[in-house]
């Protein structure tokens, strides 16, 4: 942040009017939010409707968060000339009267949220509004009827002592579209080349200033589209992602605010790193989860662990075999064993009379169900009804009088209600999946024809657990109990889910995830090359087939836009190996110093530890990752230094509070700094089965500069830089 007053630099006149419009923007923000606060509630005193009031008290607190002004990030950020009579932004709305000959542009300033004056005219357009398309996508070869776009530079002032940072107006770039293309290219870039690459520290921002024309398409795709992005690192995806969910929001709030809208995030700390993006474009309504999280939410509160899921880190090979999508068919299997054949007659008492149903009555009653497609849960119920009505069939054969009251009657009779649990046993997806994984004759059955006996002695639960609340599962059993109680109970289903670093998903947990989106669409964010688990997608067709969602676009972002050329010339080195055939990205500028590796010659932690130093002597966030194993004794020698390195999500009150963090190498995807200090590459790549993938994401969190510190040989690929 700059502590340099504004007020010190001559402003133009032009400069002064653009301030006064948006000081008058920001006032006109505060009256909106105040109208909100004065609202009241149905009829005042007049009718006392509890239920109604409280909908409207939830609504009215969502708007008011809709309505906050977000400290650092200004009101518009682009304006737009368009020639006379493009736009008419009157009281009503609308204009029809045809513009006077030579008269002045029609203009609209552009930002994250609508804003209007008292009497109802737009001062703001949201970024969303069709019309602010031609703020990202107009060219000299297509300019959309815009004569001028005007791009606005900020300073931000940190006052100190807790308060809110100030945002000043203190330039601004113009780019006319109406000049010759060799003369339009000269004038612009500045200001959009300082935004993408100012400093940061903190959660990520949003980018609605500086999305490009490639990345407008994807975010403004309609809702109905299922979209995957393939997106090399400092592309944008995620960025991509996050406004598409804002946009939707925008276009269709009524639709969606019904059936729900979720992030899936790969941990926590890359949720966390994304958790402002959304709130300082105005939408506070949607769900930030991890696959764990969501999966878990789906179970009922008895089929939970008494300890809680994600206490066992599954071995590679058993992670790989549990994730594959015949598991499905292993699971679904063993659940429908459960039925038995009736082996006695239902003997229902009606007064002095009793009516039988045979067992070879009862058999197609249980056929038919069993065959059906039916969820299991629901087979039980429907079961007593087929029962029931056989029942009445044979009570109205012999004369008797019948209704819907007989009919609930008969269902509920102890005697059909032991039949159906007899025949249709209840089942709860824990034990089920905890009976399938300790019991290996059982397993055999469900798993005959489908995995190896090794597949099968890999995947048994470890130890002699004494239940299933008690035993150690892993994120890979989860799935298998979401499959099984997917079978038993449909889950609540949503309109549309965003899945960030998807690449790692495997088929299983697809699977889960495409059933909460079945009537919906998906977003789907990832990069094959970065994929680190052991079931790590090898193509996007086969990821969405088991997403739900075949037939699902597949674009491709591969212009960085954050990392420079430098740093992601040296990352791709490691491409051939973990990703053959999968074309290098391609950065779009560079950075003079933004590569250096050096050996540690005086030793890894003190080398470690002058990295660091100079890396905070720039500005905005630096990151020390490391190998897992090898962070916290880094970590100790920068700390001896006396250097402040919280791990990552730990807080920090030092006097570069929040600028310098320990992460741990495998929860550094998805997450970007600054600067950059990766220690001992080639211990990152050994850690893990698929450490190489795991050392590209690392080599690539960089936005500035990357400083690899290495003791030992670097990785064959990474060998022979000038550095």
């Amino acid at each position: 942040m700059s502590t340099t007053d504004p007020s010190a630099v001559p402003v133009s006149p032009e400069l002064r009017a653009e301030r006064e419009r948006l000081a008058a923007a920001r006032a006109a923000l505060d009256r909106m939010r105040e109208e909100v606060e004065g609202s009241e509630l149905v009829l005042g005193d007049v009718v006392n409707d509890k239920v109604t009031n409280a909908a409207l008290r939830r609504g009215r607190e969502r708007r008011l968060a809709a309505l906050a002004d977000v400290p650092g990030a200004p009101l518009f950020f682009g304006r737009l000339d368009f020639e006379p009579g493009t736009v008419f932004l009157d009281d009503a709305g609308a204009d029809p009267a045809a513009p006077a000959p030579g008269a002045d542009p029609d203009r609209i300033h552009i930002g994250r949220r609508h804003v209007h004056d008292a009497e109802g005219r737009p001062m703001v357009l949201d970024w969303r509004a069709p019309l602010c398309v031609a703020y990202y996508r107009a060219s000299p070869g297509d300019r959309m009827d815009v004569r001028l776009r005007r791009r606005y530079g900020f300073t931000t002032i940190d006052h100190g002592r807790g308060a809110d940072p100030e945002v000043v107006l203190t330039a601004f770039e113009d780019e006319p579209l109406t000049a010759p293309r060799a003369e339009a290219d000269q004038r612009v870039g500045a200001l959009l080349s300082a935004e993408i690459e100012r400093p940061r520290t903190g959660p990520m921002r949003d980018i609605v200033a500086t999305i490009q024309p490639e990345q407008d398409g994807l975010v403004r795709a309609p809702l109905g589209t299922t979209l995957c992005v393939q997106g090399a690192p400092g592309t944008g995806k995620t960025a991509v992602g996050l406004h598409r969910i804002a946009f939707l929001l925008y276009t269709e709030r009524e639709r969606l605010s019904r059936s729900g809208v979720a992030i899936v995030g790969p941990n926590r700390s890359f949720l966390s790193y994304i958790r402002d993006v959304l709130p300082a474009l105005g939408e506070v309504d949607v769900q930030q989860t991890t696959v764990t999280e969501m999966l878990t939410a789906g179970l009922p509160e008895r089929s939970r662990p008494a300890a809680g899921w994600v206490r066992r880190t599954e071995e590679p090979r058993a992670a790989r075999v549990k994730g594959q999508a015949r598991m499905a068919e292993v699971v679904r299997r063993d659940l429908w064993s459960h039925l038995r054949t009736p082996e006695e007659a239902v003997v229902v008492r009606r007064g002095s009379r009793r009516w039988r149903l045979y067992p070879e009555d009862l058999r197609p009653l249980l056929d038919e169900l069993a065959t059906r497609g039916v969820a299991y849960g629901s087979g039980r119920e429907l079961l007593s009804h087929r029962i029931a009505h056989a029942v009445l069939s044979l009570m109205e054969a012999q004369g008797e009088v019948c209704d819907d009251r007989t009919h609930q009657q008969v269902r509920r009779d102890p005697a059909v209600r032991s039949a159906v649990t007899a025949m249709w046993p209840k089942a709860d997806p824990l034990r089920l999946v905890f009976g399938l994984l300790t019991d290996p004759e059982r397993l055999a059955r469900a798993a005959e024809g489908l995995l190896t006996p090794e597949e099968q002695a890999a995947v048994l639960l470890p130890g002699s657990p004494r239940g299933p609340r008690s035993a150690l599962w892993s994120e890979e059993d989860l799935a298998l109990v979401d499959e099984a109680a997917a079978l038993i109970e449909r889950p609540t289903g949503l309109g549309h889910i965003v899945v960030d670093e998807a690449q790692d998903l495997s088929p299983m947990q697809c699977r889960a995830i495409g059933r909460r989106c079945v009537s919906g669409s998906l977003t789907v964010l990832g990069d094959i090359a970065q994929g680190t688990s052991p079931s790590a997608a090898a193509d996007w067709s086969t990821l969405l087939e088991h997403l739900g969602k075949p037939a699902g676009h597949l674009s491709v972002l591969d212009r960085g836009y954050r990392v420079p050329a430098q740093i992601i010339d040296f990352a791709a080195r490691l491409l051939p190996v973990i990703a053959p055939g999968m074309g290098a990205p391609v950065a779009v500028r560079r950075a003079p110093g933004a590569l250096r590796v050096t050996p540690a010659e005086g030793g890894l932690a003190a080398s470690v530890a002058d990295a660091c130093r100079t890396a905070l002597k720039g500005e905005g966030s630096v990151g020390l990752i490391a190998a897992d194993a090898d962070l916290p004794a880094l970590r100790g020698a920068v700390e001896a230094e006396g250097l402040a390195a919280p791990l990552l999500g730990e807080a920090d009150t030092g006097p570069d509070a929040g600028r310098l963090v320990a992460v741990p190498a495998s929860l550094a995807k998805g997450l970007e700094f600054d600067a950059v200090v990766v220690a001992e590459p080639a211990a990152i790549a050994e850690a893990e089965e698929r450490g190489a993938n795991r050392l590209y994401v690392v080599l690539t969190r960089a936005v500035s500069t990357l400083h690899v510190v290495h003791a030992r040989p670097l990785p064959e690929a990474l060998r022979d830089t000038d550095g």
